[in-house]
Order: C-alpha cells, then sequence, then structure tokens
C-alpha cells in the first residue's frame, strides 16, 4: 500500500508511544521519528558525541550535559518541533510528539492521544528500564510535572488537557499493547481505504 498519509501519536511519559509507532511504521512502510531523535541530532550540530555503540546515549555523561544545556535554553523545544514539522511536510512518516499534534493541522496526518494511569505507567517504565517501581513512580511524576509546565511555556497549552486536536484516544489501561498495536493498524487501514 502506499501511503498518503502521516501518523502522529502523543500521550503522556511511559504510555506506549514508541511501541505503537513503531509497529504501525513497519505495518505501513512509513519512516518513524521521535523528538529524542531530533534532539540527538541537534546535539550532534553542537559538538556533542552521540556515538551509542557501547550503551545507550541518553544515559552517558555526554547526553547528560547536553539536556543540562537544552534546560537552559527553550529553543531547543521549538527547534524539535520545527524539524519534525518539516518531516511531515516532505514525507509519510510515523511521529511520536508531545506537541505537534497541537501545532499541526493537515487532514493527511492521524491523530492519536494515549492515555494510561500513572501507576501503569510506572509499572511500563520500571520494566522496559529495569528500575524499582518507586524509582519508576518519581520519574513519571516529575516528567508529567514537567511537560505541562514546558509546553504552557512555550506554547501557551496545557498538556494533556485539550483532546479536541486529536481524532483518537486510546487507553492503555484497558488493553494490552498488543490490542492496541491492532486498533491502532484497523484504524489506520480505514483512513488508508478513504
Amino acid at each position: 500500500m502506499t501511503a498518503r498519509f502521516s501518523i502522529v501519536i502523543s500521550g503522556w511519559p511511559a504510555v506506549g508511544k514508541t511501541t505503537i509507532a513503531g509497529e504501525l511504521a513497519k505495518e505501513f512502510g512509513l519512516s518513524h521519528y521521535n523528538g529524542g531523535d531530533i534532539l540527538k541530532m541537534l546535539a550532534a550540530e553542537r559538538g556533542y558525541s552521540t556515538d551509542t555503540s557501547k550503551s545507550d546515549w541518553w544515559d552517558t555523561p555526554e547526553a547528560k550535559k547536553f539536556m543540562e544545556e537544552r534546560k537552559r535554553d527553550p529553543t531547543f523545544d521549538k527547534k524539535v518541533d520545527g524539524k519534525l514539522s518539516e518531516i511531515l511536510k516532505s514525507e509519510n512518516a510515523v511521529i511520536t510528539s508531545y506537541t505537534l499534534p497541537w501545532l499541526v493541522s493537515d487532514e493527511r496526518i492521524i491523530k492519536f492521544w494515549l492515555k494510561g494511569s500513572s501507576h501503569n505507567r510506572a509499572a511500563r517504565m520500571a520494566n522496559r528500564d529495569k528500575i524499582p517501581i518507586e524509582q519508576a513512580e518519581k520519574i513519571v511524576d516529575m516528567r508529567d510535572g514537567e511537560n505541562k509546565k514546558i509546553y504552557r511555556s512555550l506554547y501557551g497549552f496545557v498538556f494533556g488537557d485539550d483532546l479536541s486536536v486529536f481524532d483518537y484516544a486510546l487507553n492503555t489501561d484497558r488493553l494490552s499493547l498488543d490490542a492496541l498495536v491492532e486498533i491502532s493498524k484497523l484504524i489506520v487501514r480505514h483512513h488508508a481505504s478513504r
């Protein structure tokens, strides 16, 4: 099937965005991007080493130094969103992004919101990252608060409040990620056949 659409998936941290996005990209032959990929590109452009041959880059001292710089300069997030918007204009892709659904409007873009309780998201993070559940709960709460603060400051919307920009909202507490992947594929197939 030749794609004439793109997909943007948003939602709270550790809700399953990357898993579902990767499966949709494979199923429909779409490129797959996320904000983290673009942040790494920006880090490389600023002279940071982004070599991941030995470990996950985000856990390296180099990445931590870059993230401290990012916190001091809000233009990083706008640059990430700008690059992701350019990708949507130039190719068919699946993109996971906290902000794009509020920033782009195009009939060819199918927008999904994934919701899930902080408890279940923390459990997913603990399992994924092999960390204690208590640590994951603290990280989830911190990231939730940071997202609301950052995006209200940058763009004037409260992350997770106004979901009217989305075509579909899926509750990751109610079904397994495998089931949600199948539901998402079905939704996209119906869009593609219109």
